[in-house]
């Protein structure tokens, strides 16, 4: 019997368009009534994994740039964290600068950017259809570095690089590689999202990583949550689509690939279930834990 239930929301739980499918949303709140705890992990911030939680009623904890954090949001307080140095951040920075690429950088409640593009754009997009208080914070910053260097010690969960040209990213990516105190995440294939104008859509494509502290992964938060619900691995199943899920999909007793998941993904992958847009989620969850 599975006690806990690790979902990633990005090409996982959420389909194209940014949403959970009504369908999905009453399979969940289904499985939460019989005790199972469902735990929502991503590489967003909090406040907008905070807003799909609360929609499926998965309201304890989540997690928080890519197992970085560990967020009580009944108590409003962070109980694990691995965040990034303010002095490493600006190392990273400094070299997105020296090589003009396009970054963000992610706080606990905030995404701090120069302007809005790739995967910025993409959730300007989603708040047009969010009520104020549910949007994700995008701070527009000119100087990010000046500003970064100047705040009080803030949250730092992670680094966004992103390109839409493959060769110039992976130029970056090799400078980056250099700093051993930071993980990056290797991303090889494009992030493709679509925004919806009324009738018409609009494909965003690029190429991105994710930099985080050393170690950080969302098994290593899981099992920050297992021990504290003393729930064994074989008890857990994880489901994600992208390579910030390997480690989870890898270790947790039944890993689950989605249909649309990088190739990489699919290999430490216990079962491949249906894309994020045939509702692949509800499918694996219908499956093990509704009978």
């Amino acid at each position: 019997m599975y006690k806990l239930i690790a979902i990633d929301l990005d090409g996982t739980l959420l389909n194209s368009y940014g949403e959970i499918t009504k369908n999905s949303e009453e399979i969940i709140k289904k499985i939460l009534k019989t005790g199972v705890k469902i735990v929502l992990t991503s590489g967003r911030v909090n406040s907008a994994i905070e807003n799909f939680a609360i929609e499926v009623g998965a309201d304890k904890y989540i997690i928080s740039g890519n197992g970085a954090v560990i967020y009580d949001m009944q108590k409003k307080e962070t109980i694990y964290n691995q965040y990034l140095s303010k002095e490493r951040v600006l190392e990273i920075i400094n070299i997105c600068e020296e090589n003009s690429m396009y970054y963000n950088v992610y706080t606990e409640r905030s995404v701090i950017t120069k302007s809005l593009n790739y995967n910025t754009l993409y959730y300007n997009s989603e708040n047009q259809k969010k009520q104020e208080d549910k949007r994700t914070q995008i701070d527009i910053v000119e100087n990010i570095p000046k500003y970064i260097n100047n705040i009080q010690a803030k949250n730092f969960l992670k680094v966004t690089v992103c390109d839409k040209d493959k060769s110039i990213f992976q130029g970056i990516l090799a400078k980056l590689r250099r700093n051993k105190q930071i993980d990056i995440l290797d991303v090889a294939h494009m992030s493709r999202k679509i925004i919806q104008y009324g009738t018409e859509e609009l494909l965003i494509e690029y190429y991105y990583t994710e930099i985080t502290n050393k170690n950080v992964n969302k098994w290593n938060a899981l099992k920050f949550l297992m021990e504290k619900y003393q729930i064994m691995p074989d008890e857990v199943m994880a489901i994600g689509d992208n390579v910030n899920d390997i480690e989870m999909i890898k270790n947790a007793g039944l890993g689950i690939a989605m249909g649309n998941s990088n190739p990489v993904v699919k290999e430490v992958a216990k079962e491949i279930t249906l894309t994020n847009d045939e509702e692949g989620v509800a499918t694996v969850l219908q499956k093990y834990l509704i009978v």
